[in-house]
């Protein structure tokens, strides 16, 4: 069994999402034996990765950073999509903190990377911003010798 979670920009544009998209689909595409994706499902890159695991023939296993992260979190737009990929996962595990938070987020990104043997970043290499964002999150894969696996195909952007 191979274990891959997700870390990744929120912020794709539309041709960046196909684009990301499809580099997912290959990349998993050459897993070898049965494949359980670990994934936040937040919009962009989380929920590409759900959606390319689930494509692949996958189970998908969902971490939740907070118990209100589907009322505060998911704006209307990601709503379908993220009640979707809930409804497809094989296992929902929710963080032990009422509301969304820096802290809820980061004992998240912990349950991922503590869960996995694979980490894939959709990342465009820029430093990050401050904790629990992509650039640190690979960083800390990396600092405990996951293998990272980085997507950024040619032409991507991050929109607004």
């Amino acid at each position: 069994m191979m274990r891959i979670g997700v870390t990744g920009h929120m912020n794709l544009t539309s041709d960046t999402a196909r684009l990301v998209s499809d580099a997912l689909r290959a990349h998993l595409k050459g897993v070898d034996g049965e494949l359980v994706g670990v994934s936040c499902i937040a919009r962009g890159a989380d929920s590409l990765f759900a959606d390319a695991v689930l494509a692949a023939g996958g189970a998908l296993e969902v971490v939740l950073p907070s118990r209100d992260y589907r009322a505060v979190k998911v704006k209307l737009d990601h709503a379908e999509q993220f009640d979707r990929l809930m409804a497809a996962a094989s296992t929902v595990r929710v963080m032990d903190f009422d509301q969304a938070s820096r802290e809820a987020y980061e004992a998240a990104n912990e349950a991922v990377l503590s869960s996995i043997d694979e980490l894939v970043a959709v990342w465009d290499g820029q430093p990050g911003t401050g904790r629990g964002g992509t650039a640190e999150v690979v960083a800390e894969a990396r600092e405990r010798g996951l293998v990272v696996t980085v997507i950024w195909p040619a032409g991507a952007a991050r929109g607004d």
